[in-house]
């Protein structure tokens, strides 16, 4: 997968994770996490046994995030994760919320986030406030919803009522697995705006570059979503975890598992041999590699790798973001393009 190296500066690089620079003109090296504690920790590891231990850590880490700065400005001789340590945080999390990759290279005067960026959340909370006053105000007015008859499906009301189906989900809680019955009220989004307007604005939005255009997916490509789903079920991804490596794979790879690629790259998700996922055979496994994008405890490369489910606060982040924070790509804002799409193909084939 392509991979691009943030924070770059004309200053000497200092430190690169888990390792201290000893010189000013030293070339910079690359190293994972700083002990094996440290990646047991990435895993979410209980960091005591027994309650009153755990209450006792839990009070330690409540305390240390009330004195916690926003930020750290980079210092010579810094490393993330003795920056993440000295804060009482994980490497993980201060790699994810700063963009950074277990290659990256911090130098002086860089500034790194010590907590999630406000925007996430605050996105995340100012939706589900809009859907609960609209949902209010739609009530009041008897429009913006949808009565469910006998033969709808979720992707046929979400077509005719001109909205995606990822918003239609979104706004009634719902999944692509949900039943739905004669007589249930659903609420459509958006649905102040006429469906002729929202059918311009759709069109407007493709032509502006912010949703792909429409594919029709081969054989070949529907083996591989087919293979994405299964593996994202076996392991118990919600569902916008695998909407996000479906959107993931066809960004990388066009959803084909190709035997070449940027640099090493290889597979359905462009994994590299030679960042630790695997060897060439491994990694264009379609199977293996969609575990391995998930990571978490099914990971079949440990902690060598990082996938979505090792990615604190993935829920909550922006569909295209939660993608990036795993590929690390060169071209970050590819991947949301395909959001609308990927619910839908998880609905058709899931």
């Amino acid at each position: 997968m392509r991979r691009t190296t943030p924070f770059t500066t004309t200053t000497a690089p200092v430190a690169v994770i888990g390792t201290i620079a000893l010189s000013l003109t030293g070339s910079p090296a690359h190293a994972g996490p700083s002990a094996p504690a440290e990646r047991a920790q990435l895993r979410g590891l209980p960091a005591a046994a027994g309650t009153v231990e755990a209450l006792a850590s839990a009070a330690t880490a409540l305390a240390q995030a009330s004195a916690r700065p926003k930020s750290h400005t980079v210092v010579r001789g810094d490393t993330v994760s003795a920056i993440a340590a000295r804060h009482g945080l994980r490497t993980a999390d201060v790699l994810a919320w700063n963009g950074l990759g277990w290659k990256s290279i911090i130098h002086p005067g860089d500034v790194l986030r010590l907590s999630p960026s406000e925007s996430a959340t605050t996105m995340h909370r100012a939706k589900a406030v809009s859907r609960d006053t609209s949902h209010g105000a739609s009530d009041a007015r008897g429009a913006g919803t949808h009565t469910v008859t006998k033969g709808d499906t979720l992707w046929a009301i979400a077509r005719s009522e001109g909205v995606s189906l990822a918003r239609l989900l979104r706004a009634n809680d719902l999944t692509t697995s949900s039943i739905i019955y004669p007589g249930q009220k659903l609420e459509i989004p958006g649905r102040a705006a006429a469906p002729a307007a929202a059918s311009a604005a759709r069109k407007s939005a493709s032509s502006s570059g912010s949703a792909a255009k429409r594919v029709v997916l081969d054989d070949e490509q529907v083996r591989g979503v087919k293979t994405i789903i299964a593996v994202g079920r076996e392991l118990g991804v919600p569902e916008k975890g695998i909407a996000i490596a479906l959107a993931t794979a066809m960004v990388e790879s066009w959803i084909r598992n190709v035997d070449y690629g940027t640099h090493d790259s290889l597979g359905l998700f462009q994994q590299r041999p030679s960042m630790g996922w695997g060897s060439a055979d491994e990694v264009r496994d379609p199977r293996r590699a969609t575990a391995a994008f998930f990571g978490g405890p099914g990971d079949p490369n440990g902690t060598a790798t990082r996938g979505l489910l090792d990615i604190d606060g993935w829920r909550d982040m922006e569909f295209g973001a939660a993608a990036q924070a795993v590929q690390v790509s060169a071209y970050p804002h590819r991947y949301a393009t395909w959001e609308d799409q990927a619910y839908e193909w998880l609905e058709a084939y899931g």
